[in-house]
């Protein structure tokens, strides 16, 4: 178990590590500005151990006006290093701001991308919470990898050789104990920040993002914990989940915390060795007090980087972690993909074909629908109607090309719509659904969404055939009031007006509508109704109905139940038909209506 806990993180270490190389290669020459500089910079660090010893060994030899001269030369020498390496390091931070904006501006570009191009199924089953939280979360480990690998990393791994070879080639023994004391020390920070801290912040990281995720299920379901006075129980349902979080985060915090212990009792080890070996070369007469000198200044040194290289080691794990589910959102397969060589598409008539349509929901293994076969030509005007789970929602989803086909082909003016991009696909499909969702924009940046181009007459041109202009009309500010998250300052009604509106303003040559009115008064509806006349003529549309009071003047009917057209037909073809199913529906909605009224 810990072997494939150790792969599964050397796994992790790998994909992560990949992908931010793989960023790095698209600036290249800001990669050879930042590693040259920070070369340069950790050169003079490595220099100036050697010229501490030059003058120690000045001062304390005779005062001449020769001793005073290499005095002079060897402080001249460390100011001139100490400046050089400030003023490289100030170039090489310079860069590096513009290197890490970039990518993480590009990152983050990437994962919107991505993620508004996963499938239905994915956003219907992930909390966006929990996924802002992973790309929040990971564009904060892009600036903490980056800052581990160029700023820390590689000057102390150049600090290290370059002291080794400084003290090896003047006493080998020195720089083989340093040497051999310092991968030591760094094997082992690695090994217990990968195999032993590693694993439990991952395991944080997990309840730190179902935390984000539990926190915007309950604050944009707030209307409904209040209409149900339940504050008390999901602040409880919050408190397991943070409990969780809280336990996971402490037990990485204290693995992290016993790590740095390990490796302080590590420094003093190879501080013994060190200062050892060098008093045993002074006391062999090998070494003066200047070298002495040379090789205390350099572990001094040395350890400064050492001891952060405890830390650059937890900062990388960190920095991994944070970016594994960001990384991981960047390889999640798409679901529905353009095909390539995929073409935009100008649908100019709409008519549809199913022809031969088999599909199956995920692992189901039953289809739903089986060898399915309709055909709808254009400009028709097409009511699907059936009991809940009938295929009706499917059958607009896959015109829409949200699921594809798992045998057969939908047809659209006689092509593939597998053959078209999905973005030019959609784009020439005006949907009105149930349960209209508007953007925290104003009336009319949401009016406007299906035209972005659209002028303001136009705007409110779609507002009036929506019986929209009127309420809008009398809000303070007018098109320009924001509407809140998804639409919740409006009522329900004014939200579908909103988005019966922007169905109009699309005018595009195909129109589907979700049961559209189900949310507006008698008055509105008539209205709406009448509206919608208008802007069915010379369009492929399809209505969803559950209230079939909404199809009865539409010009072809189909009669769903369990994936397959059991009838079709007008509204007083099927009415009159004996033990159908349609007929059934109308008189039992009919006779509820009936009753409604008597109570009323």
């Amino acid at each position: 178990m810990a072997r494939l806990k150790l792969d599964l993180r050397g796994n992790a270490y790998r994909k992560v590590l990949g992908f931010i190389f793989r960023e790095w290669a698209k600036q290249p020459w800001r990669v050879a500005v930042l590693f040259g500089t920070f070369l340069l910079a950790t050169i003079a660090d490595v220099l100036t151990p050697l010229y501490a010893g030059q003058l120690v060994d000045a001062v304390t030899g005779a005062a001449t006006p020769a001793g005073l001269e290499a005095a002079l030369w060897a402080f001249g020498i460390l100011i001139g290093l100490g400046l050089f390496g400030v003023a490289v390091r100030q170039l090489a931070f310079m860069a590096l701001i513009q290197f890490t904006l970039r990518m993480m501006a590009d990152v983050a570009q990437a994962a919107f991308q991505r993620v508004q191009r996963f499938s239905t199924d994915w956003h219907a089953s992930t909390f966006a919470g929990s996924t802002v939280r992973k790309v929040t979360r990971g564009m904060g480990g892009i600036d903490l990898l980056n800052d581990t690998l160029i700023i820390m990393f590689f000057p102390s791994l150049v600090m290290l050789v370059g002291t080794s070879i400084l003290l090896g080639l003047i006493w080998p023994l020195m720089g083989l104990v340093i040497a051999i004391g310092s991968v030591l020390y760094i094997a082992v920070t690695v090994a217990l920040s990968v195999g032993y801290v590693s694993p439990a912040a991952s395991l944080a990281n997990a309840w730190d993002t179902r935390m984000g995720g539990a926190l915007a299920d309950a604050i944009s379901c707030n209307s409904v914990v209040k209409g149900f006075g339940a504050e008390e129980r999901e602040e409880l349902r919050l408190s397991h989940v943070v409990g969780k979080w809280r336990d996971r985060t402490g037990r990485t915090w204290s693995r992290g915390t016993l790590n740095g212990g390990i490796q302080g009792a590590m420094l003093i080890l190879l501080r013994t060795a060190i200062v050892g070996v060098a008093v045993l070369l002074w006391w062999q007469g090998v070494a003066k007090a200047s070298d002495i000198a040379l090789v205390l200044t350099s572990f001094f040194v040395l350890q400064g980087y050492l001891r952060d290289i405890g830390q650059h080691v937890r900062n990388l794990q960190r920095s991994v972690n944070d970016m594994e589910e960001l990384v991981d959102v960047q390889f999640h397969p798409l679901g529905i993909a353009d095909r390539p060589g995929a073409t935009p598409v100008l649908i100019e008539e709409g008519a549809i074909v199913f022809d031969r349509v088999t599909f199956q929901y995920g692992k189901h293994t039953t289809p739903l629908y089986s060898d399915f076969s309709v055909t709808i030509p254009a400009g028709q005007r097409v009511g699907l109607v059936g009991r809940s789970g009938s295929g009706k929602t499917t059958f607009v989803k896959l015109i829409q090309r949200l699921y594809d086909v798992t045998g057969g082909a939908i047809l659209i003016d006689g092509r593939d719509i597998r053959d078209a991009t999905q973005a030019s696909l959609r784009s020439q499909i005006a949907i009105v659904a149930q349960e209209p969702i508007l953007f925290h924009r104003s009336l009319a940046e949401n009016i406007a969404y299906a035209r972005p181009g659209a002028t303001r007459a136009e705007i409110v041109e779609a507002a009036k055939l929506a019986s929209a202009d009127d309420f809008i009309g009398a809000l303070p500010k007018g098109y320009e009031t924001m509407v809140g998250e998804r639409g919740v300052k409006l009522s329900g009604g004014e939200r579908q007006r909103v988005a019966i509106a922007r169905a109009f303003l699309a005018d595009s040559p195909i129109l589907i509508l979700d049961e559209a009115t189900s949310s507006l008064d008698s008055e509105s509806e008539q209205l709406i109704q009448e509206a919608m006349e208008r802007l069915m003529v010379g369009r492929t549309t399809i209505v969803i109905a559950h209230r079939l009071s909404t199809v009865r003047a539409l010009d072809r009917l189909l009669v769903f139940d369990v994936g397959r057209v059991v009838e079709e037909g007008t509204h007083e073809t099927l009415v009159r038909r004996e033990g159908g199913i349609y007929r059934k529906l109308f008189e039992r909605q009919a006779l509820e209506l009936t009753r409604g009224l008597q109570l009323a």
